[in-house]
């Protein structure tokens, strides 16, 4: 390299490296006066919090956060270590036909109202909040994973809500994590009922046959570890529908990420 050429590539890197200083620095700005007018607020109390996408202490403190121990397949809270436990009793008498399902927080009278804000009320603002549950609560999940996969609502369904939360979960996660995801390779092919009051017999038929593979997404599926998100895991009906369909197409496991589980 001569002297003009090093030149022109250490002007072009000082140009650029001012232009995202630059686009940075407006968006800190823009963040500020943003923050200044409509301040950021805890989606579960309204109080005025430091940051969008936060709780405030009363609000977290509230929420049943799932830590260790818990069970290595299904997540599930214990209430203590139990070495060298490969499973849960529940699991062990019925394995899951995924392999591992982790959860941010215990779905009860504290998280139900924001995770159905989040769900059913236009709230994707949450997202971003929900995003880092699961990338805490996930990490040994999104470190295996080769795809994030949502499960897919009904195209009846999606125009009715306008928005898929489990697509708006994964697509966030991609973003802080490196790990792509493909919010279309899963089809919901039947409108099912909802699920809210079914035993988990009637959740296996109410959604079996339901989901498919898009029209040539095979390839995407093939050889990969899929790491499957949602908002909430209860019985595991819907989640083990996906896995099947995506395990028979050739991924090579299928693990579970929910923002909640049922206890």
């Amino acid at each position: 390299m001569d002297a003009t050429t090093g030149a022109a590539t250490a002007a072009a890197v000082a140009t650029a490296g001012a232009a995202a200083r630059f686009r940075r620095g407006a968006a800190a700005a823009g963040r500020w006066a943003l923050d200044a007018v409509l301040p950021p607020r805890c989606p579960k109390c309204g109080d005025t919090v430091a940051r969008p996408d936060a709780m405030c202490g009363a609000c977290w403190a509230g929420i049943a956060f799932i830590a260790a121990p818990l069970c290595p397949r299904c997540g599930a809270p214990f209430e203590f270590a139990v070495p060298g436990l490969e499973a849960c009793a529940r699991c062990l008498a019925r394995p899951p036909v995924w392999g591992r399902a982790r959860a941010a927080a215990v779905y009860d009278d504290a998280s139900r109202p924001l995770v159905l804000r989040f769900k059913h009320g236009d709230a994707l603002h949450m997202t971003g909040l929900f995003g880092a549950w699961l990338a805490r609560a996930g990490s040994e999940l999104l470190a295996d994973a080769d795809l994030l996969v949502p499960v897919p609502l009904h195209r009846a369904r999606l125009f009715a809500r306008r928005y898929n939360q489990a697509a708006a979960l994964a697509l966030d996660l991609a973003r802080r994590g490196g790990v792509p995801a493909e919010p279309d390779l899963l089809r919901r092919v039947r409108r099912t009922p909802s699920q809210g009051r079914l035993s988990r017999a009637a959740r296996e038929r109410n959604v079996r046959g339901a989901f498919r593979l898009a029209p040539k997404a095979a390839a995407l599926a093939r050889g990969r570890r899929v790491l499957l998100v949602d908002d909430v895991l209860t019985t595991g009906a819907t989640a083990s529908a996906c896995a099947r369909v995506l395990l028979r197409a050739g991924a090579a496991n299928v693990d579970v990420l929910t923002v909640a589980r049922a206890p």
